[in-house]
């Protein structure tokens, strides 16, 4: 199972609700398609800092697809049930820990709550089948994956991402890698502290 947990490269996410956030906090919906999600805590921690800036009632709007090869079978079990164990969780203050998260009945494990969990949904995805889950995405994020793809491939895989979003949507991802020179067309940087893309 891929090493992650919850809160992982928290300046990304907090960059997403700095500038993704606000262009499309009023819409009828937000999809966002988290690619490689792994086991979930990825894009429940997306979901959180999410929450944390919008009301209950614009938090509905939120949809975010979460997708993974998942050669383990196991991934949408996990999600769905959103149980983990603590040392997946130690990471998140305290205070937001507490408010998303309770004991489960089982020792050393925590649930996240209904009303995070209802906003994340799995479904198993190859990326380089090339085929997108669907398109009209607010943002696409994939932090974790690009890097095991050869150049070629992470051309295209982008460009998938590209044809996926909605006019003005954005892509991004990990801290560590940068847009392929043949996708520098596609997207325009939005900061110079990450990697947030918005399509062109």
């Amino acid at each position: 199972m891929a090493f992650t947990y919850f809160f992982r490269d928290l300046q990304t996410l907090d960059l997403i609700t700095k500038h993704v956030l606000p262009v499309f906090q009023g819409a009828r919906y937000i999809n966002i398609w988290d690619a490689g999600c792994a086991h979930g805590p990825e894009p429940y921690s997306l979901a959180i800092m999410l929450r944390e800036k919008m009301s209950h009632f614009l938090f509905r709007n939120v949809n975010i697809h979460a997708t993974d090869v998942d050669g383990s079978d196991l991934f949408g079990k996990i999600i769905a049930e959103g149980v983990y164990p603590e040392g997946e969780i130690e990471r998140i203050p305290a205070e937001i820990r507490n408010k998303y998260f309770s004991k489960n009945g089982k020792p050393g494990h925590y649930v996240l709550s209904d009303e995070i969990r209802a906003r994340v949904s799995f479904a198993k995805h190859d990326l380089l089948s090339l085929k997108p889950i669907r398109d009209g995405f607010s943002l696409v994020m994939c932090k974790n994956v690009l890097l095991h793809f050869n150049e070629e491939e992470r051309g295209r895989v982008i460009q998938m991402f590209h044809d996926a979003l909605q006019e003005g949507g954005f892509m991004v991802m990990e801290q560590t890698q940068k847009l392929p020179e043949k996708c520098n067309g596609l997207f325009q940087q939005v900061t110079s502290d990450g990697q947030v893309f918005r399509k062109k």
